[in-house]
């Protein structure tokens, strides 16, 4: 028994000592131990990156490849042997990058169209870049390019899951004519060794334009050029990766969107309507996860740059039942933070169809939009209810009918103290111009709170977010420029999920 004591009382005192002298060893356990990466690079500092580029129309579709770049998938995937000088081993080669339904491998272009060969590309090039990894094996970042152009008089693009009509031409929707919904052209500089000897840093990027006909090495600075870039590199060993991006629009070009996702590694992600491929292992779901990134904007993009902070989405149909396909009945949700100081909110007291019905406050309590004294209309720039709801709540807003082959509910918010406690910026301007931030966001419990539709008498969906990403969309904004950086990137979920 007395031996038993000692024993004891020496676990005891070495628990104080180390444990009690040293509270950041003690915060630090408590903290991290009962959470995870949800993706396969956490914080984006793997040496061996894996990154690849998607373009679409306006209804996330291709409608016609550009000239001589195939199908608008490309990767670049990498391993690095650490010798000296250090040596990449690419995954993906130049010829698997220009596939095209012109030149498609196996001769898969005889059974598939333009927007089929596409997913189907982007399934080769992740089995290509996939790395095994628990509790499933991952592929790759995402960048993501879009015009929002539309040749309302071509009837490309359905409305609300349901094929169209030829109809005029409206101000909403820039065209310049036939053509107008082309895919950009992509050129890829394959990441290399850089510095002395090769040793010291990495460095790739995607380049292009939407001008079919203009010099790609004068885009970025010859006026009315539409002009995009992303370059990523990193110090061989340390830190994170950084990704620098460039995109600027034109008069022919004024609608253009680049963003940086983390798509889910199988599955269906928001927006579209077959398998992608993406760098979450584990899809994140309300109210448990957080999002940790740096973010740094150099130039904003003007009056209309639409600058998500965070934009999350998902993928239920109204009766809560999960999305199959089908667009007719499947519905994109996506909630985007606007941080560009220069919009304002659409949602007011007289303009109750631009508000969610509801906001939830962090303790549960629901307030309803008609509640002029207590509903924080500042916070929301503008909601839409989906195009195929059964019995959406009077006044209501349909919006974006177009831009994905299904319908949509788009829920934009704007910094305001209603977010605070999610970790989110509280006023105007905080995280733009010169505010370079390393944000950590409790997207899960905001993303529970926030407002969605469902038919009425159908059981509350479990909200999951397979595609979670941040960049920008310039509106109807000619010869602008957006510029920015984005590091250390990473979702964060409690360790028993999978």
């Amino acid at each position: 028994m007395k031996t038993y004591v000692t024993v004891t009382m020496l676990i005891w005192w070495f628990y104080c000592l180390f444990f009690l002298s040293f509270p950041f060893v003690r915060l630090f356990v408590l903290a991290e131990e009962p959470y995870k990466s949800a993706i396969g690079d956490p914080g984006m500092r793997r040496d061996g990156l894996r990154v690849a580029i998607e373009a679409w129309n306006q209804c996330n579709e291709v409608g016609e490849e550009a000239p001589n770049m195939g199908s608008p998938r490309m990767a670049d995937c990498f391993d690095v042997i650490n010798s000296s000088p250090i040596k990449l081993v690419h995954k993906v080669n130049e010829e698997d990058n220009r596939l095209g339904v012109s030149n498609a491998l196996f001769k898969r272009s005889s059974i598939m169209n333009v927007d089929q060969y596409a997913p189907w590309k982007e399934i080769y090039l992740g089995k290509k870049c996939q790395v095994e990894d628990q509790p499933r094996p991952w592929q790759f970042w995402m960048i993501m390019l879009k015009s929002g152009n539309m040749d309302t008089q071509a009837a490309v693009c359905p409305e609300n899951g349901k094929k169209t009509q030829p109809f005029s031409p409206q101000p909403r929707f820039p065209c310049f004519g036939q053509g107008c919904m082309n895919m950009p052209l992509i050129y890829h500089n394959y990441t290399t060794p850089q510095g002395e000897e090769g040793n010291n840093s990495l460095r790739g990027s995607f380049y292009g334009t939407w001008d079919l006909d203009a010099d790609v090495t004068k885009a970025a600075t010859e006026n009315d050029s539409s002009y995009y870039s992303v370059t990523w590199e990193k110090e061989v060993g340390t830190g994170s990766w950084l990704f620098h991006h460039v995109l600027k629009t034109s008069s022919k070009y004024p609608w253009l969107m680049l963003y940086l996702r983390s798509d889910a590694t199988s599955g269906l992600s928001s927006g579209y309507h077959y398998e992608t491929r993406g760098m979450s292992k584990i899809v994140p779901k309300s109210p448990n996860f957080k999002v940790r990134f740096t973010l740094d904007i150099k130039h904003g993009g003007g009056p209309k740059s639409q600058f998500y902070l965070m934009d999350i989405g998902s993928c239920w149909k109204n009766n809560g039942q999960p999305c199959d396909g089908d667009v007719t009945t499947d519905v994109t949700r996506y909630s985007e933070m606007i941080i560009n100081p220069n919009i304002d909110s659409w949602c007011n007291p007289n303009n109750l169809g631009s508000c969610p019905p509801y906001h939830t406050l962090p303790s549960g309590v629901r307030i309803h939009r008609t509640d002029k004294d207590n509903y924080p209309y500042g916070a929301y720039h503008i909601y839409c209810s989906p195009g195929n709801a059964e019995s959406p709540e009077e006044p209501y807003n349909f919006c974006d009918s177009y831009s994905n082959p299904q319908p949509q509910e788009i829920l934009q918010i704007l910094p305001h103290p209603a977010w605070g406690q999610y970790g989110y910026p509280t006023k105007k301007g905080e995280g733009w111009l010169g505010d370079k931030r390393t944000w950590e966001l409790d997207v899960g419990r905001l993303s529970q709170s926030l407002y969605f539709y469902q038919d009425p008498g159908t059981e509350p969906v479990e909200r999951h977010w397979p595609s979670i990403d941040l960049g920008t969309e310039i509106y109807m904004s000619g010869n602008q420029v957006a510029e920015w950086t984005v590091s250390d990137f990473d979702i964060i979920v409690p360790r028993d999920d999978n």
